[in-house]
Protein backbone atom coordinates (compact mmCIF):
# COMPACT_ATOMS: atom_id res chain seq x y z
CA UNK A 1 0.00 0.00 0.00
CA UNK A 2 1.33 3.14 -0.59
CA UNK A 3 1.86 6.07 2.11
CA UNK A 4 0.80 9.11 2.26
CA UNK A 5 2.37 11.00 -0.94
CA UNK A 6 2.11 13.49 -3.32
CA UNK A 7 -0.39 13.54 -5.93
CA UNK A 8 2.40 12.85 -8.75
CA UNK A 9 3.04 9.35 -7.15
CA UNK A 10 -0.58 8.51 -6.55
CA UNK A 11 -1.22 8.82 -9.94
CA UNK A 12 -4.82 11.39 -9.86
CA UNK A 13 -4.70 15.05 -11.50
CA UNK A 14 -5.86 17.74 -8.77
CA UNK A 15 -8.10 20.69 -10.48
CA UNK A 16 -5.11 22.66 -9.65
CA UNK A 17 -1.64 22.20 -8.93
CA UNK A 18 -0.63 21.70 -5.26
CA UNK A 19 -0.27 24.76 -2.75
CA UNK A 20 1.42 25.16 0.21
CA UNK A 21 -1.32 26.95 2.72
CA UNK A 22 -0.65 29.81 5.55
CA UNK A 23 -1.59 27.88 8.55
CA UNK A 24 1.29 25.41 9.11
CA UNK A 25 3.76 25.60 6.15
CA UNK A 26 5.94 23.07 7.44
CA UNK A 27 2.54 20.14 7.03
CA UNK A 28 2.18 21.36 3.52
CA UNK A 29 3.92 18.72 1.74
CA UNK A 30 1.58 16.15 3.40
CA UNK A 31 -1.99 15.37 2.41
CA UNK A 32 -5.01 15.64 4.25
CA UNK A 33 -6.14 12.26 5.68
CA UNK A 34 -9.95 11.07 4.90
CA UNK A 35 -11.45 8.28 6.53
CA UNK A 36 -14.09 6.46 5.03
CA UNK A 37 -15.33 5.94 1.34
CA UNK A 38 -18.76 6.67 2.10
CA UNK A 39 -20.60 9.25 -0.34
CA UNK A 40 -19.52 12.08 2.10
CA UNK A 41 -15.69 11.01 2.58
CA UNK A 42 -16.13 10.97 -1.19
CA UNK A 43 -17.17 14.27 -1.68
CA UNK A 44 -14.73 15.81 0.74
CA UNK A 45 -12.17 13.80 -1.39
CA UNK A 46 -13.98 15.78 -4.85
CA UNK A 47 -13.71 18.91 -2.56
CA UNK A 48 -9.92 19.05 -2.23
CA UNK A 49 -9.42 18.00 -5.52
CA UNK A 50 -10.87 20.89 -6.59
CA UNK A 51 -8.70 23.02 -4.70
CA UNK A 52 -5.98 21.42 -5.54
CA UNK A 53 -5.22 20.02 -1.86
CA UNK A 54 -3.48 16.55 -1.67
CA UNK A 55 -5.00 13.94 0.17
CA UNK A 56 -5.38 10.15 0.91
CA UNK A 57 -8.62 8.15 1.48
CA UNK A 58 -8.59 5.44 3.48
CA UNK A 59 -11.76 2.85 3.28
CA UNK A 60 -11.74 -0.33 5.44
CA UNK A 61 -14.43 -2.22 3.20
CA UNK A 62 -13.20 -3.78 0.05
CA UNK A 63 -14.60 -1.14 -2.04
CA UNK A 64 -16.29 2.41 -1.87
CA UNK A 65 -19.52 2.41 0.29
CA UNK A 66 -19.37 -0.98 1.50
CA UNK A 67 -21.57 0.28 4.53
CA UNK A 68 -24.38 0.59 1.92
CA UNK A 69 -24.14 -2.81 1.19
CA UNK A 70 -25.45 -4.02 3.94
CA UNK A 71 -28.81 -2.12 3.63
CA UNK A 72 -29.12 -1.57 -0.11
CA UNK A 73 -32.44 -3.20 -0.10
CA UNK A 74 -33.48 0.36 1.49
CA UNK A 75 -35.43 2.90 -0.04
CA UNK A 76 -33.33 6.24 1.10
CA UNK A 77 -35.50 9.46 2.19
CA UNK A 78 -34.42 12.34 -0.04
CA UNK A 79 -34.97 11.88 -4.02
CA UNK A 80 -31.56 12.24 -6.16
CA UNK A 81 -31.52 15.82 -6.02
CA UNK A 82 -30.02 15.77 -2.28
CA UNK A 83 -27.73 12.94 -2.82
CA UNK A 84 -25.26 14.25 -4.99
CA UNK A 85 -22.45 16.60 -3.77
CA UNK A 86 -21.71 19.77 -6.12
CA UNK A 87 -17.99 19.20 -6.45
CA UNK A 88 -18.86 15.56 -6.94
CA UNK A 89 -21.36 15.64 -10.07
CA UNK A 90 -18.17 18.19 -11.72
CA UNK A 91 -15.76 15.27 -11.38
CA UNK A 92 -18.12 12.98 -12.38
CA UNK A 93 -19.60 14.61 -15.99
CA UNK A 94 -16.17 14.86 -17.64
CA UNK A 95 -16.18 10.79 -17.63
CA UNK A 96 -19.49 10.81 -19.39
CA UNK A 97 -21.84 10.27 -15.89
CA UNK A 98 -25.67 10.51 -16.44
CA UNK A 99 -27.34 11.74 -13.72
CA UNK A 100 -30.16 9.97 -12.40
CA UNK A 101 -33.91 11.78 -12.57
CA UNK A 102 -33.19 14.30 -9.93
CA UNK A 103 -36.87 13.34 -8.02
CA UNK A 104 -36.91 9.82 -7.76
CA UNK A 105 -35.78 8.10 -4.40
CA UNK A 106 -33.15 5.59 -5.11
CA UNK A 107 -32.27 2.27 -2.83
CA UNK A 108 -28.89 2.35 -1.28
CA UNK A 109 -28.00 -0.45 -3.82
CA UNK A 110 -29.01 2.34 -5.95
CA UNK A 111 -26.96 4.94 -5.12
CA UNK A 112 -24.19 2.75 -4.93
CA UNK A 113 -24.43 1.47 -8.41
CA UNK A 114 -25.37 5.13 -9.86
CA UNK A 115 -23.22 7.36 -7.83
CA UNK A 116 -20.21 5.93 -4.92
CA UNK A 117 -18.64 3.44 -7.16
CA UNK A 118 -18.54 6.07 -10.23
CA UNK A 119 -17.72 8.64 -8.31
CA UNK A 120 -14.42 6.84 -6.51
CA UNK A 121 -13.16 5.00 -9.64
CA UNK A 122 -12.98 9.12 -10.52
CA UNK A 123 -10.19 9.49 -7.66
CA UNK A 124 -7.83 6.12 -9.06
CA UNK A 125 -5.62 4.87 -6.56
CA UNK A 126 -5.78 7.83 -4.04
CA UNK A 127 -8.46 5.30 -2.57
CA UNK A 128 -6.88 3.16 0.04
CA UNK A 129 -9.81 0.07 0.13
CA UNK A 130 -9.06 -2.77 3.12
CA UNK A 131 -7.55 -0.05 5.03
CA UNK A 132 -8.68 -0.26 8.49
CA UNK A 133 -8.02 3.49 10.80
CA UNK A 134 -7.43 1.70 13.82
CA UNK A 135 -6.11 4.64 15.74
CA UNK A 136 -5.05 8.44 14.76
CA UNK A 137 -2.36 10.77 16.71
CA UNK A 138 0.26 13.02 16.63
CA UNK A 139 3.51 11.94 15.46
CA UNK A 140 6.14 11.72 18.22
CA UNK A 141 3.26 12.76 20.86
CA UNK A 142 0.12 11.42 22.60
CA UNK A 143 -3.03 13.98 23.70
CA UNK A 144 -0.90 15.09 26.71
CA UNK A 145 1.66 17.46 25.13
CA UNK A 146 0.87 20.94 23.56
CA UNK A 147 4.52 22.64 22.42
CA UNK A 148 3.95 22.49 18.84
CA UNK A 149 1.42 20.89 18.41
CA UNK A 150 -0.38 22.39 15.77
CA UNK A 151 2.93 21.44 13.55
CA UNK A 152 3.39 18.39 14.19
CA UNK A 153 1.79 15.98 11.33
CA UNK A 154 -0.79 13.81 12.37
CA UNK A 155 0.10 9.63 13.04
CA UNK A 156 -2.57 7.48 11.62
CA UNK A 157 -2.17 3.89 12.22
CA UNK A 158 -3.29 1.63 9.25
CA UNK A 159 -4.59 -2.43 9.29
CA UNK A 160 -4.52 -4.14 6.21
CA UNK A 161 -4.17 -7.91 5.38
CA UNK A 162 -0.47 -7.22 5.33
CA UNK A 163 -0.21 -6.04 9.03
CA UNK A 164 -0.34 -2.70 9.99
CA UNK A 165 1.67 0.73 8.86
CA UNK A 166 1.76 4.33 9.87
CA UNK A 167 1.23 7.35 7.91
CA UNK A 168 1.27 10.74 8.18
CA UNK A 169 -1.12 13.85 7.45
CA UNK A 170 -1.68 17.62 7.56
CA UNK A 171 -4.96 17.39 8.41
CA UNK A 172 -7.89 14.77 9.01
CA UNK A 173 -11.44 14.56 8.16
CA UNK A 174 -13.52 11.26 9.66
CA UNK A 175 -16.05 10.32 7.91
CA UNK A 176 -16.29 6.26 9.08
CA UNK A 177 -19.78 6.74 9.70
CA UNK A 178 -21.43 4.84 12.94
CA UNK A 179 -23.51 2.10 10.93
CA UNK A 180 -20.47 -0.57 12.01
CA UNK A 181 -21.43 0.40 15.66
CA UNK A 182 -25.18 0.10 16.97
CA UNK A 183 -25.80 0.54 20.37
CA UNK A 184 -26.01 -2.55 22.35
CA UNK A 185 -29.42 -4.13 23.43
CA UNK A 186 -29.30 -3.85 26.89
CA UNK A 187 -31.04 -0.48 28.71
CA UNK A 188 -27.65 0.66 30.37
CA UNK A 189 -26.16 1.29 27.34
CA UNK A 190 -23.43 -1.15 27.82
CA UNK A 191 -23.03 -4.68 26.09
CA UNK A 192 -25.68 -7.32 27.72
CA UNK A 193 -24.71 -9.36 31.10
CA UNK A 194 -24.49 -13.22 30.18
CA UNK A 195 -26.66 -15.14 32.18
CA UNK A 196 -24.38 -16.95 33.95
CA UNK A 197 -21.23 -15.61 35.48
CA UNK A 198 -18.11 -16.36 34.14
CA UNK A 199 -20.02 -17.80 30.76
CA UNK A 200 -19.09 -14.57 28.68
CA UNK A 201 -18.00 -16.38 25.67
CA UNK A 202 -20.12 -19.20 25.40
CA UNK A 203 -23.15 -16.86 26.03
CA UNK A 204 -22.17 -14.58 23.62
CA UNK A 205 -21.74 -17.25 20.72
CA UNK A 206 -25.02 -18.79 21.27
CA UNK A 207 -26.77 -15.60 21.65
CA UNK A 208 -25.09 -14.22 17.99
CA UNK A 209 -26.53 -16.38 15.85
CA UNK A 210 -30.17 -15.29 16.94
CA UNK A 211 -29.59 -11.43 17.08
CA UNK A 212 -29.59 -9.66 13.58
CA UNK A 213 -28.18 -5.95 12.41
CA UNK A 214 -30.76 -3.38 12.25
CA UNK A 215 -32.77 -3.13 8.44
CA UNK A 216 -32.62 -6.66 7.46
CA UNK A 217 -33.84 -7.83 4.60
CA UNK A 218 -36.77 -9.52 5.51
CA UNK A 219 -38.80 -10.06 2.41
CA UNK A 220 -35.60 -10.35 0.04
CA UNK A 221 -31.93 -12.33 0.40
CA UNK A 222 -33.27 -12.78 4.22
CA UNK A 223 -37.05 -13.76 3.92
CA UNK A 224 -36.66 -17.96 5.02
CA UNK A 225 -34.37 -16.92 7.98
CA UNK A 226 -38.22 -14.89 9.66
CA UNK A 227 -40.38 -17.33 8.15
CA UNK A 228 -42.39 -19.38 10.48
CA UNK A 229 -40.50 -17.88 13.45
CA UNK A 230 -41.06 -15.11 16.52
CA UNK A 231 -38.96 -11.95 15.92
CA UNK A 232 -38.83 -9.45 18.83
CA UNK A 233 -37.80 -6.30 17.04
CA UNK A 234 -36.25 -4.04 19.74
CA UNK A 235 -36.08 0.10 18.83
CA UNK A 236 -38.69 3.25 18.89
CA UNK A 237 -37.67 4.98 15.45
CA UNK A 238 -37.72 4.24 11.70
CA UNK A 239 -35.28 1.23 11.27
CA UNK A 240 -37.59 -0.44 13.91
CA UNK A 241 -41.03 0.70 12.05
CA UNK A 242 -40.08 -0.27 9.08
CA UNK A 243 -38.59 -3.42 9.94
CA UNK A 244 -42.14 -4.51 11.96
CA UNK A 245 -44.26 -3.14 8.71
CA UNK A 246 -42.34 -5.78 6.57
CA UNK A 247 -42.59 -8.58 8.75
CA UNK A 248 -45.57 -7.75 8.98
CA UNK A 249 -46.36 -8.63 5.39
CA UNK A 250 -43.86 -11.76 5.70
CA UNK A 251 -46.56 -13.06 8.48
CA UNK A 252 -49.59 -12.23 6.49
CA UNK A 253 -48.35 -15.29 3.87
CA UNK A 254 -45.94 -17.43 5.88
CA UNK A 255 -47.90 -19.53 8.62
CA UNK A 256 -46.27 -19.47 12.18
CA UNK A 257 -44.47 -16.18 11.06
CA UNK A 258 -45.14 -14.00 14.89
CA UNK A 259 -44.10 -10.20 15.26
CA UNK A 260 -43.50 -8.68 18.67
CA UNK A 261 -41.92 -5.19 19.09
CA UNK A 262 -39.97 -4.19 22.27
CA UNK A 263 -39.40 -0.58 23.57
CA UNK A 264 -38.02 0.48 27.07
CA UNK A 265 -40.58 3.79 26.83
CA UNK A 266 -43.92 3.67 28.23
CA UNK A 267 -45.49 4.54 24.79
CA UNK A 268 -44.29 3.99 21.11
CA UNK A 269 -45.98 7.31 20.60
CA UNK A 270 -42.82 9.12 19.23
CA UNK A 271 -43.21 6.32 16.52
CA UNK A 272 -46.91 6.75 15.94
CA UNK A 273 -46.99 10.53 15.54
CA UNK A 274 -49.92 12.66 15.48
CA UNK A 275 -51.71 14.37 12.86
CA UNK A 276 -49.55 17.57 13.94
CA UNK A 277 -46.69 16.32 12.25
CA UNK A 278 -45.77 18.69 9.36
CA UNK A 279 -44.30 15.45 7.90
CA UNK A 280 -47.13 13.74 6.41
CA UNK A 281 -45.40 10.55 5.21
CA UNK A 282 -43.72 10.49 8.68
CA UNK A 283 -47.01 10.81 10.27
CA UNK A 284 -48.34 7.67 7.68
CA UNK A 285 -45.59 5.26 8.56
CA UNK A 286 -46.45 5.98 12.30
CA UNK A 287 -50.04 5.50 11.62
CA UNK A 288 -49.12 2.08 9.78
CA UNK A 289 -47.71 0.89 12.61
CA UNK A 290 -49.97 1.56 15.21
CA UNK A 291 -52.41 -0.25 13.12
CA UNK A 292 -50.88 -2.83 13.02
CA UNK A 293 -50.75 -3.17 16.92
CA UNK A 294 -54.04 -2.06 16.96
CA UNK A 295 -54.99 -5.04 15.02
CA UNK A 296 -52.61 -7.57 16.93
CA UNK A 297 -50.52 -7.99 14.03
CA UNK A 298 -47.84 -6.92 16.03
CA UNK A 299 -47.31 -7.22 19.49
CA UNK A 300 -45.82 -4.60 21.36
CA UNK A 301 -44.24 -5.26 25.06
CA UNK A 302 -43.51 -1.40 26.45
CA UNK A 303 -41.55 -0.39 29.43
CA UNK A 304 -39.05 -3.15 28.76
CA UNK A 305 -35.65 -2.81 29.84
CA UNK A 306 -33.21 -5.49 28.86
CA UNK A 307 -30.44 -6.44 31.06
CA UNK A 308 -29.22 -9.91 29.73
CA UNK A 309 -29.74 -11.72 26.93
CA UNK A 310 -29.47 -15.41 26.43
CA UNK A 311 -29.72 -18.42 24.92
CA UNK A 312 -32.71 -20.32 25.84
CA UNK A 313 -33.82 -24.42 24.82
CA UNK A 314 -37.82 -23.85 26.72
CA UNK A 315 -39.53 -22.77 24.00
CA UNK A 316 -41.52 -20.58 25.99
CA UNK A 317 -41.93 -16.72 26.26
CA UNK A 318 -44.00 -16.83 22.39
CA UNK A 319 -45.25 -12.98 21.49
CA UNK A 320 -48.61 -12.26 23.57
CA UNK A 321 -51.78 -13.51 21.85
CA UNK A 322 -49.42 -16.21 19.62
CA UNK A 323 -49.05 -19.23 18.91
CA UNK A 324 -45.40 -20.63 20.12
CA UNK A 325 -43.42 -21.99 17.26
CA UNK A 326 -42.44 -24.47 20.23
CA UNK A 327 -38.59 -24.37 18.48
CA UNK A 328 -35.52 -25.36 20.39
CA UNK A 329 -32.55 -23.25 20.48
CA UNK A 330 -34.12 -19.62 20.73
CA UNK A 331 -32.36 -16.49 22.68
CA UNK A 332 -34.28 -14.99 25.75
CA UNK A 333 -34.34 -11.24 26.57
CA UNK A 334 -34.31 -10.80 30.63
CA UNK A 335 -34.76 -7.62 32.38
CA UNK A 336 -37.63 -5.44 34.09
CA UNK A 337 -40.64 -4.57 32.60
CA UNK A 338 -42.83 -1.55 34.52
CA UNK A 339 -39.92 -2.65 37.28
CA UNK A 340 -40.78 -6.14 37.67
CA UNK A 341 -38.90 -9.14 36.62
CA UNK A 342 -39.58 -9.72 32.80
CA UNK A 343 -38.27 -12.59 30.67
CA UNK A 344 -39.47 -12.71 26.83
CA UNK A 345 -38.12 -15.16 24.33
CA UNK A 346 -38.23 -15.43 20.29
CA UNK A 347 -36.13 -16.88 17.53
CA UNK A 348 -34.57 -13.64 16.34
CA UNK A 349 -33.79 -10.33 17.50
CA UNK A 350 -33.59 -7.81 15.32
CA UNK A 351 -31.63 -4.38 17.21
CA UNK A 352 -32.66 -1.61 16.08
CA UNK A 353 -31.53 0.69 18.74
CA UNK A 354 -29.79 3.41 16.66
CA UNK A 355 -26.20 4.04 16.59
CA UNK A 356 -23.02 5.87 18.60
CA UNK A 357 -19.70 6.81 17.06
CA UNK A 358 -16.15 4.98 17.36
CA UNK A 359 -14.49 7.06 19.75
CA UNK A 360 -11.92 4.75 20.62
CA UNK A 361 -9.55 5.30 17.44
CA UNK A 362 -9.38 8.69 18.78
CA UNK A 363 -8.14 8.38 22.33
CA UNK A 364 -5.24 10.65 21.68
CA UNK A 365 -6.63 13.34 19.86
CA UNK A 366 -8.55 16.36 21.93
CA UNK A 367 -11.73 16.23 21.01
CA UNK A 368 -14.73 18.41 22.25
CA UNK A 369 -17.98 16.55 22.17
CA UNK A 370 -21.11 17.11 23.71
CA UNK A 371 -22.02 14.77 27.21
CA UNK A 372 -25.55 13.66 25.91
CA UNK A 373 -25.14 13.08 21.73
CA UNK A 374 -21.44 12.56 21.65
CA UNK A 375 -21.36 15.01 18.39
CA UNK A 376 -19.13 18.27 18.20
CA UNK A 377 -20.40 20.45 21.50
CA UNK A 378 -20.92 23.46 19.17
CA UNK A 379 -22.95 21.35 16.90
CA UNK A 380 -25.36 19.01 19.36
CA UNK A 381 -27.73 21.86 19.94
CA UNK A 382 -28.66 22.45 16.23
CA UNK A 383 -29.17 18.56 15.50
CA UNK A 384 -30.81 17.30 18.92
CA UNK A 385 -33.79 14.99 17.78
CA UNK A 386 -35.79 16.37 20.44
CA UNK A 387 -35.76 19.88 18.66
CA UNK A 388 -35.18 18.78 15.12
CA UNK A 389 -35.97 17.23 12.61
CA UNK A 390 -33.76 16.55 9.45
CA UNK A 391 -35.43 19.43 7.79
CA UNK A 392 -35.05 21.71 10.45
CA UNK A 393 -31.15 21.24 11.56
CA UNK A 394 -29.49 24.34 10.14
CA UNK A 395 -26.58 25.16 7.33
CA UNK A 396 -23.44 24.19 9.26
CA UNK A 397 -19.91 24.06 8.41
CA UNK A 398 -16.55 24.34 10.10
CA UNK A 399 -17.44 27.00 12.82
CA UNK A 400 -19.13 24.16 14.77
CA UNK A 401 -17.06 21.53 13.47
CA UNK A 402 -13.74 22.70 15.15
CA UNK A 403 -12.56 20.58 17.83
CA UNK A 404 -9.31 21.68 20.32
CA UNK A 405 -7.07 19.61 18.23
CA UNK A 406 -6.05 22.03 14.78
CA UNK A 407 -6.95 20.73 11.67
CA UNK A 408 -9.27 17.26 13.18
CA UNK A 409 -12.42 17.23 11.97
CA UNK A 410 -15.55 14.65 12.49
CA UNK A 411 -18.15 15.16 9.23
CA UNK A 412 -20.87 12.94 8.06
CA UNK A 413 -22.83 10.76 10.31
CA UNK A 414 -20.52 10.48 12.09
CA UNK A 415 -20.49 14.11 13.24
CA UNK A 416 -23.61 13.37 14.22
CA UNK A 417 -22.89 11.35 17.31
CA UNK A 418 -26.00 9.88 18.77
CA UNK A 419 -28.60 12.03 16.71
CA UNK A 420 -30.33 10.14 13.81
CA UNK A 421 -31.31 13.40 12.07
CA UNK A 422 -28.43 13.64 10.08
CA UNK A 423 -28.92 14.10 6.23
CA UNK A 424 -26.31 13.14 3.29
CA UNK A 425 -27.05 16.92 1.59
CA UNK A 426 -26.08 18.15 5.41
CA UNK A 427 -22.84 16.30 4.90
CA UNK A 428 -21.54 17.64 1.47
CA UNK A 429 -21.95 21.03 3.05
CA UNK A 430 -19.94 20.20 5.97
CA UNK A 431 -17.07 18.64 4.24
CA UNK A 432 -17.11 21.81 1.64
CA UNK A 433 -16.66 24.26 4.52
CA UNK A 434 -13.93 22.22 5.55
CA UNK A 435 -11.90 22.04 2.49
CA UNK A 436 -12.25 26.05 1.68
CA UNK A 437 -10.80 26.49 5.88
CA UNK A 438 -7.72 24.29 4.82
CA UNK A 439 -7.41 26.03 1.46
CA UNK A 440 -7.11 29.15 3.51
CA UNK A 441 -9.88 30.35 2.19
CA UNK A 442 -11.92 31.01 6.06
CA UNK A 443 -14.21 33.58 4.40
CA UNK A 444 -16.26 30.97 2.24
CA UNK A 445 -15.68 28.37 4.69
CA UNK A 446 -18.18 30.92 6.74
CA UNK A 447 -20.39 31.51 4.49
CA UNK A 448 -22.56 28.07 4.52
CA UNK A 449 -26.05 27.71 2.61
CA UNK A 450 -28.24 24.30 2.57
CA UNK A 451 -31.40 24.48 0.40
CA UNK A 452 -33.30 21.88 1.55
CA UNK A 453 -37.44 21.90 1.58
CA UNK A 454 -38.39 23.07 4.95
CA UNK A 455 -40.31 20.04 5.78
CA UNK A 456 -40.64 15.75 4.12
CA UNK A 457 -37.18 15.41 2.97
CA UNK A 458 -36.29 13.04 5.86
CA UNK A 459 -39.96 11.63 5.97
CA UNK A 460 -40.79 8.19 4.92
CA UNK A 461 -42.10 7.57 1.11
CA UNK A 462 -43.97 4.51 0.38
CA UNK A 463 -42.80 2.73 -2.79
CA UNK A 464 -46.16 3.69 -4.63
CA UNK A 465 -45.82 7.57 -3.81
CA UNK A 466 -45.09 10.03 -6.30
CA UNK A 467 -41.17 10.51 -7.09
CA UNK A 468 -40.20 6.48 -6.37
CA UNK A 469 -39.57 4.21 -8.42
CA UNK A 470 -41.30 1.10 -9.36
CA UNK A 471 -39.42 -1.32 -7.40
CA UNK A 472 -40.37 -4.21 -4.72
CA UNK A 473 -37.72 -2.53 -2.30
CA UNK A 474 -38.54 -1.49 0.95
CA UNK A 475 -39.78 1.58 2.07
CA UNK A 476 -37.26 4.25 3.13
CA UNK A 477 -35.71 3.66 6.61
CA UNK A 478 -33.17 5.39 8.44
CA UNK A 479 -30.46 3.19 8.37
CA UNK A 480 -26.86 5.27 8.91
CA UNK A 481 -28.90 8.34 8.06
CA UNK A 482 -31.96 9.95 7.01
CA UNK A 483 -31.12 10.53 3.51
Amino acid sequence: MTPAGTAATLGLTLTVPPRRTDAVPALAHLPVAIIGAGPVGLAAAAELAERGIDFVLYEAGPAAGSALTLWGHTRLFSPWRYLTSAASVRRLEPVGWAAPHPDVLPTGHELLRDYVLPLAATLGDRVHYGARVTAVSRQGMDRTRSANRAATPFLLRIQTDAGSHDALARAVIDTSGTYSTPNPLAASGLEPMPAVAGAVAQSAAEVSEHLVHALPDVLGSERARFAGRHTVVVGAGHSAANTLLNLAELAAVEPGTTVSWLIRTATPVRVYGDDSDELAARASLGSRVHALVTNGQVALIDGFEIDTVAPSTNGGGAAPGAADPGAADRVALIGRRHGAPARLEADLIVGATGFRPDLDMLREIRLALDEIVEAPRLLAPLIDPNLHSCGTVPAHGVDVLTHPEPNFYLAGMKSFGRAPTFLLATGYEQVRSIADELAGNRAAARLVTLVLPETGVCCTTPPEAPGAAPTDAAPAASAACCS
